[in-house]
């Protein structure tokens, strides 16, 4: 509600960069932001963290992630995407703690983490589809 991470993929959508955390403000700006950086670096596609339980149903939160995907729909030329993030979170802390920095850095560094995850997960799954489906033509 207060930050929001965010993660481009490089140009062959191979890994996940992080970038700056945005401080939320107003909806109408967070979506403008959202749609400078899209151009900025030529979007394909918006991936959004989606936060459904950990056993895969709808929650309050994941009701609001849908709606805020619907309005940045409507302002962005490319696809929205709602993403599983269950445990990003989880696993950026995890990882910026064993990295040792200080508290205070890691609450800075947590979201543009977790966006990181979110995003590697996503290309991750891709890049299998795309090999089970090479694999599959290769055996017909």
């Amino acid at each position: 509600m207060k930050r929001m991470g965010l993660a481009v993929s490089d140009a062959l959508g191979i890994t996940a960069q992080g970038l700056p955390t945005l401080q939320r403000t107003r909806i109408d700006n967070d979506l403008e932001r959202i749609r400078q950086l899209s151009g900025e670096y030529s979007t394909e596609l918006v991936l959004i963290g989606n936060p459904i339980s950990r056993a895969g149903g709808e929650t309050t939160m994941s009701r609001r992630v849908a709606e805020f995907a619907e309005k940045l729909r409507r302002r962005l030329a490319c696809p929205v995407e709602l993403w599983d993030e269950r445990l990003t979170s989880v696993e950026a802390n995890r990882m910026l703690r064993q990295s040792g920095i200080s508290i205070q850095k890691r609450q800075k560094a947590v979201d543009r983490v977790a966006a990181t995850l979110l995003l590697q997960s996503y290309l991750e799954y891709l890049a299998n589809q795309n090999a089970r489906h090479q694999t599959s033509g290769a055996a017909e």
